[in-house]
């Protein structure tokens, strides 16, 4: 009955009550909702839905035919394009671009009995065409404007390609820098990674929803998938519950507290059920105990993946538990739409389940505006002015410089002279335009990030000579195919690099992981220097020591070595499109690096997973025995830990104070410290503040970040910085979800990583 109104001048919330359910004998005139309410409107659609409508509703599909050729004639695709017409998809995924997505917009509000606009959601996971640094090396910034501002810029992108829903941000918290999607995230602190969600969350979704350049966001994965045993993609995960509260479920909450419109689940399991079936996660904490109004989807076929974990026998099993648990969409899993229909009818599963799944799923679709305007976000004049503008490169060129961490610096090596120079640069990744890109990156373009070799050339003066030396695999059939370093050592190509170092007075070699060595399913039982590197890296210092090690990488790695011998290290990860440019900046110091790291470096693999909020365990101090807590071959301590990072100017802390020290528990407690800039040139700080709850009822960890400002001086000058405890911050979750502040003895540290030896106490009342 309302298969053109797409055309129409018609608002298309006043047109989607034309037509009524199959039998029923209700009037069917056009009803009127311009001044109803979101709710209501929801309501009164929902009244007209089939059981297999609100299925469908709850069925989302990969894109699965070329919408700008013929329709499928047969096999899945054509059953999926029935299912679409029916009106039994509610959500596609990975269709982009305007002209494919109106094709199948036009499709579910045309063609489809009621008419229900698709929410079309994709991975813009560090960006869309135009690429910020990887999740993780944003988070590296510490700087909550510009991380907003790079999702803003994401959004702004996506939402003219006509995607409304984006799978992400990632608020896994890590420990293991073996596992791969580490990158992903904000890195192991649960207060860091909640202010980070909010920040993302923020600039996805904007302050107005409905307006056409946001998109909906989405946390994941839920819960404590960082968590998974041996940093292995896909893997069980066994922690305590006071783990879960106090850890995990921080940034989560963090990103409902933000109005996060959806929540995605996990491939993990917890506590022994898989996470897509688990009502204590979905029922009990997000939509109980946190009263999240959105709806949570599924990740990738994880509903089929309760048969492979033995909790479900089969999909008419898998479908109860998800459905029941409070999975609201399966993600191309199939499950729902093949078995949810004939459960409900049944009596098996209840429909008022449904109804909760459906009403939410639609009630983000009109917060979207996608009612009253279905094709808002296929406007190809807005595709083609906001995807890849000269404002967007400038926007992640700024977040790709405040990503950088300098962590080594001896003889002030960095910044480099820019004239006079004799410079090698040397390292596979030197040149490298597609590897900075990073994973999870499906709608840019290959070999369009700025290499390192290309920023440096910027600055005339200074002779540059390049070799490679080595060659690390790339190619984007890596992002869906395991990816192994098989090298041989070309003499040739080892003995020009080896040439141009010698007559070089400084060599920047450029070295780390390929961009699609980490991400999902790039889970590593190493985490050294791949292939060849190594050996490169030693043969160079053979013949020249004043060498800048440049790396490019998605995890904390192990470089001991390096770190040893080689006087100037830059972390500087995978960049985004504008990499070689922020590097380049960065050495020459025309950006005064200011990046902390958001993960523990290890020594070694062995240490991992290590982090700086551990536990102080009953034997934590160097005894003249063996029996206490250590390795017998390696130190205890981390290579660089948590929140450390150097700058080309020095800051000094001082004059710490406490404005009370026996507060009460419901007092707010100040803390000052004044932060001098003593070096020689102007900079930036990130000043953090960490506790320690010295004795508690459950044990407590021996530092916890609960304060950063990040802060401009100019050399010489000094700023007396001031931060606010509350119980918030002093409390902590007991083991089983609750909030509680307990009286006693407290530690306040303040300075520019988490070993920071400035300390005070305090005394907390009761």
């Amino acid at each position: 009955m309302n298969r053109h109104l797409g055309k129409t001048i018609l608002t298309y919330a006043t047109a989607l009550f034309i037509s009524g359910c199959s039998g029923d004998k209700k009037d069917n005139s056009m009803i009127d909702t311009k001044n109803e309410t979101i709710n209501e409107k929801v309501n009164q659609l929902l009244s007209k839905m089939t059981i297999e409508e609100k299925v469908g509703q709850m069925n989302q599909y990969n894109g699965f035919w070329d919408v700008t050729g013929p329709v499928p004639e047969n096999g899945n695709a054509k059953k999926k394009y029935d299912h679409l017409r029916k009106g039994w998809v509610g959500s596609m995924l990975n269709v982009r671009g305007t002209e494919n997505v109106r094709e199948v917009q036009r499709i579910a509000v045309e063609e489809t009995r009621l008419g229900i606009p698709l929410i079309i959601g994709f991975d813009v996971i560090h960006g869309y065409k135009t690429l910020s640094p990887i999740p993780i090396a944003e988070a590296a910034s510490w700087d909550l404007e510009a991380i907003e501002k790079s999702a803003r810029t994401a959004a702004i992108e996506a939402s003219a390609a006509g995607i409304n829903w984006t799978f992400a941000p990632m608020v896994d918290i890590s420990r293991d820098a073996r596992w791969g999607r580490v990158m992903e995230g904000g890195g192991e602190d649960p207060y860091l990674g909640a202010k980070i969600a909010k920040a993302r969350v923020n600039g996805f979704q904007g302050d107005d929803l409905s307006k056409p350049n946001t998109i909906a966001a989405c946390a994941k994965h839920f819960a404590a998938y960082g968590f998974s045993e041996s940093g292995k993609e896909y893997n069980t995960v066994d922690i305590g519950t006071a783990t879960l509260y106090n850890i995990v479920l921080p940034p989560f909450k963090a990103a409902v507290d933000s109005n996060v419109k959806t929540l995605m689940n996990s491939f993990n399991e917890l506590n022994g059920v898989p996470v897509t079936g688990s009502s204590f996660l979905q029922r009990e904490i997000l939509k109980g105990k946190w009263n999240f109004n959105g709806f949570v989807v599924s990740d990738w076929a994880s509903m089929n993946e309760l048969i492979a974990w033995g909790h479900a026998k089969d999909k008419k099993e898998a479908a109860k538990i998800a459905a029941t648990a409070g999975s609201d969409m399966d993600m191309e899993g199939n499950v729902y739409i093949e078995e949810l229909t004939k459960l409900v009818k049944s009596g098996i599963v209840e429909e008022r389940i449904l109804d909760d799944a459906v009403r939410r799923i639609l009630t983000v679709k009109y917060e979207l505006g996608l009612f009253d305007n279905p094709f808002k976000y296929c406007d190809p004049t807005n595709e083609k002015e906001n995807i890849g503008n000269a404002k967007h490169h400038e926007a992640v060129l700024d977040v790709a410089k405040k990503s950088i961490v300098l962590l080594k610096n001896e003889n002030n090596l960095l910044p480099l002279k820019k004239n006079g120079q004799k410079i090698a640069l040397i390292g596979p990744l030197a040149n490298d335009k597609n590897s900075p890109l990073g994973s999870w990156r499906l709608a840019s373009d290959d070999n369009t990030a700025v290499s390192v070799l290309e920023g440096m050339a910027t600055y005339k003066e200074n002779t540059l000579y390049f070799e490679k030396g080595i060659d690390l695999i790339s190619g984007r059939e890596a992002f869906t195919q395991p990816l192994t370093i098989n090298q041989t050592l070309n003499k040739t190509d080892i003995d020009k690099a080896i040439t141009i170092a010698k007559q070089s007075d400084v060599v920047v070699m450029v070295l780390g992981e390929h961009g699609f060595q980490s991400g999902e399913g790039r889970s590593r039982t190493e985490l050294d220097l791949p292939g060849l590197q190594q050996e490169l890296l030693e043969k160079v210092y053979a013949v020249n020591q004043n060498i800048v090690l440049v790396l490019n990488n998605g995890r904390p790695l192990a470089i001991e070595w390096a770190d040893k011998n080689i006087p100037a290290i830059v972390e500087a990860w995978q960049l985004g499109t504008q990499s070689g440019n922020a590097i380049a900046q960065v050495l020459y110091g025309d950006y005064n690096p200011s990046g902390k790291l958001p993960m523990t470096f290890p020594r070694n693999v062995g240490q991992v997973p290590i982090y700086y909020n551990y536990k102080s365990t009953g034997r934590p101090n160097p005894e003249s025995h063996v029996f206490w807590s250590h390795y017998t071959d390696s130190e205890n301590t981390p290579l660089y830990p948590f929140g450390y990072g150097l700058s080309y100017t020095n800051f000094e802390y001082s004059d710490l104070k406490i404005s009370n020290k026996k507060p009460l528990i419901n007092e707010t407690i100040n803390v000052s410290v004044k932060v001098s800039n003593t070096g020689n040139y102007d900079g930036k700080e990130v000043v953090q503040l960490y506790i320690r709850d010295l004795f508690g009822s459950l044990t407590r960890p021996v530092r916890e970040l609960k304060g950063f400002e990040l802060i401009e001086l100019k050399k010489g000058e000094s700023k007396t910085i001031e931060f606010n405890l509350t119980k918030d911050e002093l409390g902590f979750f007991n083991a089983t979800g609750d909030f509680i502040v307990e009286s006693g003895d407290f530690e306040v540290y303040v300075g520019g990583n988490s070993i920071t030896t400035l300390k005070e106490e305090f005394y907390l009342i009761d």
